[in-house]
């Protein structure tokens, strides 16, 4: 699909603002795009019709431009003089049939002059005298400035002595690729060959091939020279498919310009690190300052486990127990540090960091709570289930010894008391006694006792219990955050490749085969001689 120049720079300037925002550009090259011009002559006409040929005379004050356009239109329609600035307006000579519909917006209507005509042979041609570029005038230099997206031709004229002005040539040189150029060494009575010759060296330098230089005399006396040629040459360029060869050439340059902008910023824009290698960057960073940190929680989460094991029943019962706060100011300050040390790196490796300060300023002010809720879910994980699973299971079987050796021991008991009654019976002896009872009563204690003394002796220590779930919930806590890097580095990166897509989306827009295949201009006709080679 062949897309408009203007639809190209509003997709353009579409992207630059959203990709502003979110920080994968900065506002300077934003700026940049959204100044892109998207004049052309056509914006001065009803682009359904076909448009006639605009043909503007440039050049600083007093090399004559007015009187050469007094001399085309055979009577004085713009102001001549030798003051500076001497032309303070734009003046426009056309066909009393050509209609120019849409005036560049924000121009000052009082310095436009229009002048009509009722020639047939120049019915495809508009005319217009531009005001002095050199002009000490600030208003003249922008009306300058603002015409002359809207031209095809400009007729840059010089004078034998003013044929090297810097400011003509500055003006040359930013404009030369934007349109066709015919030279005209005007006041040629006072001039030379040898100037002719060097004003020719000069063009060549400035990239045009064999430029077309016409040498005239605008004096009230009749003057052989080249006028007759520069006003055949331009009616013969507007009866043909100048117009629309420049159109093409010009959208054709316009989207090259703009192609090379877009790949500059892809070039600044591009990755020069993978995911891969940012992650592996975080990674040793993260290591790092994990080091630091639990070191810095040594002292700290002793004393937390003092108190949690001094208020276990309180944090098991209680929800909103008190709480003890192990992420402080210099934990905060030491994550930051890796952050920023972490994105200083991915700075220096060619990335735009700002949309990954973004993705990461979340996790600034969540780590407290991360560490805070996995340190309280350790440790009352620890205290509801004290000392480790082995530990756990002999308690487990001296509570359960602690219930039955005594009622195994009082079984035991009760039958010897039952056999003895019986043996009594039949044997006449006598029935159990003393020493029986004492140690009865001495085996029922000593297999309860035993198990209890047992259990009370190997209960865990709630302070060793307290000291190491916040010890994994602190080691749980730094592997979700740096887990949580890892997982905005996807998606940055996923972010990245994003904005890559639409650049090179914006950059193939630009690129049009199709339209440079149709440019082929002959360097050796006319129009091949007035475009910068």
């Amino acid at each position: 699909m062949a897309y408009d120049y203007s639809e190209v720079v509003e997709n353009t300037q579409a992207w630059a603002q959203q990709a502003m925002a979110a920080g994968w550009i900065n506002a300077e090259t934003a700026g940049a795009l959204a100044g892109l011009d998207v004049k052309t002559p056509d914006n001065l006409f009803n682009q359904q019709e076909a448009r006639p040929l605009i043909v503007a005379f440039l050049g600083g004050s007093g090399v004559g431009k007015s009187s050469l356009l007094n001399r085309l239109a055979g009577k004085p329609i713009a102001r001549v003089g030798v003051e500076r600035p001497t032309s303070r307006e734009v003046t426009l000579f056309h066909h009393h049939s050509v209609a120019i519909q849409h005036l560049p917006e924000h121009f000052p209507i009082t310095h436009i002059k229009i002048a009509q005509h009722e020639e047939e042979a120049k019915k495809q041609i508009i005319w217009i005298d531009m005001p002095d570029f050199d002009s000490t005038e600030q208003a003249n230099k922008q009306l300058v400035l603002q015409w002359l997206p809207h031209i095809d031709v400009l007729i840059y004229v010089v004078s034998p002595e003013r044929y090297r002005d810097e400011k003509a040539w500055q003006i040359l040189l930013a404009e030369g690729a934007k349109h066709a150029w015919l030279f005209v060494l005007n006041q040629w009575d006072r001039g030379q060959a040898e100037q002719v010759d060097d004003f020719k060296q000069q063009l060549h330098k400035a990239g045009f091939f064999e430029p077309i230089i016409f040498k005239t005399i605008c004096t009230d006396e009749w003057q052989d020279d080249e006028f007759a040629t520069l006003e055949t040459t331009l009616m013969d360029l507007a009866q043909g498919h100048t117009v629309q060869q420049l159109q093409q050439r010009s959208q054709f340059l316009r989207k090259k310009t703009l192609q090379g902008q877009l790949e500059m910023i892809r070039s600044a824009f591009a990755a020069q690190i993978s995911l891969a290698d940012l992650q592996t960057l975080w990674q040793s960073q993260w290591q790092q300052t994990r080091t630091v940190l639990q070191q810095g929680f040594s002292w700290p989460i002793k004393n937390a486990a003092n108190y949690y094991a001094e208020h276990a029943p309180d944090l098991l019962s209680q929800p909103q127990a008190k709480r003890i706060e192990l992420w402080d100011h210099w934990a905060q300050a030491r994550f930051d540090d890796a952050l920023d040390t972490f994105i200083l790196d991915a700075a220096q490796q060619g990335l735009p960091v700002t949309p990954l300060k973004t993705a990461l300023l979340e996790l600034r002010g969540n780590a407290s709570k991360t560490l805070q809720a996995q340190t309280e879910l350790g440790v009352r994980l620890a205290l509801a289930n004290p000392g480790h699973s082995l530990h756990r299971v002999f308690l487990k079987m001296m509570r359960l010894a602690e219930i039955t050796l005594p009622l195994a021991a009082m079984a035991w008991v009760g039958y010897q008391v039952f056999m003895g009654f019986y043996h009594s019976n039949q044997t006449s002896t006598h029935y159990l006694g003393v020493d029986f009872a004492i140690h009865s009563t001495l085996l029922i204690a000593i297999t309860w006792l035993v198990p209890f003394f047992i259990l009370k002796k190997s209960q865990p220590s709630l302070q060793k219990s307290a000291l190491k779930g916040l010890d994994k919930g602190i080691q749980q806590a730094f592997d979700l955050l740096g887990d949580e890097v890892l997982q905005n580095l996807e998606m940055f990166d996923h972010a990245h490749a994003e904005q890559l897509q639409q650049l090179d989306a914006l950059i193939g827009q630009c690129h049009c085969p199709e339209l440079e295949s149709r440019l082929c201009v002959d360097n050796n006709g006319v129009l091949g001689r007035m475009l910068v080679d």
